[in-house]
């Protein structure tokens, strides 16, 4: 067996433990680490070579942002910024129909700007929004549908653990990236509500209302969202002005959050630590995945399947967008079984030698920054997609008297949106790129 034949034979195995439920991050180690030793056909290259990636993945300095965006999303709950932020949407548009769903997507919006995590954005606002959306009249299929939809707002837009991960492993500018992932972001946001909007006028019954409240009420709200939008200009602005790097801009941002949870009376010594323990066991598992994928990408650059795929794509006589539309939809049937962050690693090495080598007529950045922002957004969609959308699960956990069945249905306008913007952005990749090129 050749060394390609040996790595095209790893992907079902892959496929297989990760389907008997083994960890994806041990799953691709031991993918990778029996891959590497039939290609040495020796176990002692593979200590060397386990030694070697084990430090030049972790002494990467980029990937201490991770703990910091973690840790600033564990103090963000604790201040309770999500409910100012729902409480704040929900007084300007909750009393319209459809207004208290639109105000839960706008507060996913609001809150994945100081998170950089889809499902610790859908879980929290989960809490948050769900009560109030059962107490207005809304139905229990579109309440969890939105949330699970709101949910990937939390990594579509910055600061985003997934889009680290890209710039790291594509060895792009993570200010850039960041920078290109707005202007969808707020598309996906838009396009959300829209689907509301049609909804509501569709099926009435399902939606609720709410009184208006009197003006002094809303400014009320709207002021307690002012640590969010300081937060954000702080960091954001400050990544994009220079005045500090992405991991810099993290750390503002966690102790900011921080001193905004303790102000609010939600930090304290027992809380810190809960916040301090779940951001270390959610960064565990990030870098326990993180090494596998090392690990793995090193056997598949061994047998150099990336590179011969790249030379057979680049000879073929096919429009490149034909190529790029297979690999998002390839994307797109993946997010069903895996995590967004296990997609990018495994998928990523293998697929961007091959798109590199397309004439989209975009230079080497422009294009790395465009199919980064397009994989980021149809990996999302997997997250609401059914049968196995995580978003969906985790929302309707939260919601125990909704059958799984509803929430399906009322989801797929949601990934109807998500497609129509995919599209869009394919078709016109200046949407992404405009503000790069100012």
């Amino acid at each position: 067996m050749s060394n390609i034949e040996l790595a095209l034979w790893s992907f079902p195995i892959l496929l297989l433990l990760i389907f008997v439920r083994i960890p994806i991050g041990l799953a691709m180690l031991v993918c990778g680490l029996g891959g590497a030793w039939m290609v040495y056909g020796s176990y002692m290259p593979i200590l060397n070579q386990l030694k070697q990636v084990t430090y030049s993945t972790f002494s990467n300095y980029s990937l201490s942002v991770i703990p910091l965006f973690l840790l600033m999303g564990q103090f963000a709950a604790l201040g309770g910024l999500s409910q100012a932020l729902f409480k704040a949407a929900e007084a300007w548009i909750g009393h319209r129909k459809g207004g208290v769903a639109m105000a839960a997507v706008g507060a996913c919006a609001g809150f994945g700007a100081i998170c950089g995590s889809s499902l610790a954005t859908a879980a929290t606002m989960g809490q948050v929004a769900l009560p109030e959306l059962k107490r207005a009249g809304y139905a229990g299929g579109i309440s969890t549908a939105c949330l699970a939809a709101g949910g990937t707002l939390g990594i579509l837009i910055p600061p985003s653990v997934v889009l680290v991960i890209y710039a790291i492993l594509t060895e792009q500018n993570i200010a850039k990236l960041f920078l290109a992932a707005f202007v969808p972001g707020l598309l996906a946001a838009l396009g959300y509500m829209i689907v509301i909007a049609i909804y509501a006028r569709l099926k009435p019954h399902e939606m609720g209302s709410m009184p208006p409240m009197p003006m002094k009420e809303r400014l009320l709200a709207t002021a307690k969202v002012w640590p969010v939008l300081v937060i954000f200009l702080a960091v954001v602005g400050g990544i994009y002005t220079g005045v500090f790097t992405p991991t810099e801009g993290a750390a503002v941002g966690a102790f900011g959050t921080g001193l905004a949870a303790w102000f609010s009376g939600g930090l304290n010594r027992k809380t810190l630590l809960g916040a301090i323990l779940g951001t270390a066991a959610a960064t565990g598992m990030i870098y326990m995945i993180v090494l596998g994928a090392g690990v793995y990408n090193t056997f598949l650059a061994l047998s150099q399947l990336p590179q011969e795929a790249a030379n057979i794509v680049g000879s073929w006589d096919v429009n490149p967008i034909m190529v790029l539309v297979a690999i998002l939809v390839l994307y797109v049937i993946l997010g069903c079984f895996m995590d967004s962050l296990s997609m990018i690693l495994l998928t990523i090495p293998v697929f961007f030698p091959i798109v590199s080598v397309l004439d989209f007529g975009l230079s080497p950045e422009e294009l790395a920054i465009w199919f980064g922002i397009l994989v980021l957004i149809v990996v999302e969609v997997g997250l609401i997609t059914p049968p196995v959308g995580m978003n969906l699960f985790v929302i309707n956990s939260l919601s125990k008297d909704t059958p799984i069945t509803h929430t399906y249905k009322a989801v797929m306008p949601f990934v109807a949106s998500d497609l129509i913007r995919t599209g869009i952005l394919l078709m016109f990749p200046g949407i992404v790129l405009f503000v790069l090129r100012l």
